[in-house]
């Protein structure tokens, strides 16, 4: 798997491409809930998953800075067919190690209540007991220490 921030409108085309696929077609997210303002090249920082032999996107994630030392990780998408192989581990690896050499020192994200083991195995604790509804999907707040390890 090869990991990249997103430079180019059409690296941030597939970006687009593997989130609607999972949050939109899969999890009937509506469209105009999924894409927002920080969908441009310069709003966030996007990073693609690619598979290094076909070049096929199969994952993606965005970074926005909440203030100088806290990054909010958002829209993690792993295709299906891709899950359960690593590959979201590979993503947030590389996520979290751009936000870090931006100057973060932790992470936050709203993990869907299905996904928090995921990110529990990833040294990420949940900030709070209350759940809460994101595009009628519960999730949770939760949190990380950001460290050079990775």
């Amino acid at each position: 798997m090869q990991a990249q921030v997103v430079r180019t409108p059409e690296q941030l085309e597939e970006c687009l491409n593997v989130r609607m696929k999972v949050f939109v077609e899969e999890q009937k997210v509506p469209r105009h809930l999924e894409v927002d303002e920080l969908d441009g090249v310069n709003q966030a920082i996007h990073v693609i998953l690619r598979d290094e032999m076909s070049l096929r996107a199969v994952g993606t994630a965005r970074i926005k800075r909440v203030d100088p030392e806290t990054a909010k990780i958002q829209r993690v998408a792993i295709l299906k067919e891709e899950r359960l192989a690593g590959r979201g581990r590979t993503l947030m690896n590389f996520v979290e190690s751009t936000a870090y050499e931006q100057g973060c020192k932790r992470a936050i994200l709203d993990a869907q209540l299905t996904a928090e083991p995921f990110y529990q195995r990833l040294g990420y604790t949940r900030v709070s007991d209350e759940t809460f509804l994101d595009a009628g999907i519960l999730h949770v707040r939760m949190e990380k220490r950001l460290a050079s390890s990775h």
